[in-house]
């Protein structure tokens, strides 16, 4: 069922985009469908730019031929359509399981619209089920591990293949359980002032919507409906 809900909420999101935008593409399962399906809409003809948030997303734009552009390019980006990890209904998210967060962040912070899709296992009440990723530079790890430590958070380096995994920046990231996050604005700002910290997986009031897979339909969660 997740599948069908990823895939319905992705093509959902696709329906905002229109003729000449730029479009930013995000990184990961869901986003891998949101992908796909603007793929087909340019080959029957729709004319965009995009702007990948990940190695990865690229080499899949570039095989369905999906013209790219630089992010340095651009003052602004339309609409961009990316996943998260969790989120609430109040558009609070936590992203960053797939390692893309700096640029999935650096692109959002220039987006007009900022579409977020989801299946169902995503919304929460409150964030921090899942931990929160924080990218670090490498020589700052140790350091910035002892201050997420005094913020009460469990701290993991994210390994993959017996290995340091390393970000598109070739960076590490500290996975951090923070427990179920009574301020999610409050810590993603003291996170903000840590030194060493390129990156957090805290995105607060950046995104515009939500759309949520629910069943065989989809639910969305707008900025203007929160009251």
């Amino acid at each position: 069922m997740n599948e069908q809900e990823k895939k319905n909420a992705a093509l959902e999101a696709v329906s905002y985009i229109k003729n000449g935008q730029i479009i930013g593409l995000g990184t990961g399962s869901t986003a891998y469908f949101a992908i796909l399906r603007i793929g087909e809409l340019v080959t029957n003809g729709l004319a965009i730019k995009a702007i990948p948030t990940s190695e990865e997303t690229k080499r899949l734009a570039t095989e369905l031929g999906i013209p790219l552009i630089d992010v340095n390019d651009v003052n602004a980006i339309d609409v961009t359509i990316d996943g998260a990890d969790e989120f609430t209904p109040g558009l609070q998210l936590i992203k960053g399981g797939g390692g893309a967060l700096l640029r999935e962040k650096i692109v959002a912070s220039i987006t007009k619209q900022q579409i977020i899709i989801a299946d169902s296992s995503k919304k929460v009440e409150k964030l921090g089920a899942f931990k929160v990723p924080v990218e670090v530079i490498p020589f700052a790890s140790n350091a910035v591990s002892l201050k997420l430590k005094s913020l009460n958070g469990a701290v993991a380096l994210r390994t993959k293949n017996n290995a340091v995994y390393l970000t598109d920046q070739q960076n590490y990231i500290l996975d951090v359980d923070f427990g179920l996050i009574d301020n999610p604005t409050a810590l993603a700002k003291a996170l903000d002032h840590i030194t060493g910290i390129v990156e957090h997986g805290l995105f607060i009031d950046m995104a515009s919507m939500v759309i949520c897979g629910q069943g065989e339909k989809t639910e969305t969660y707008e900025v203007s409906k929160i009251s």
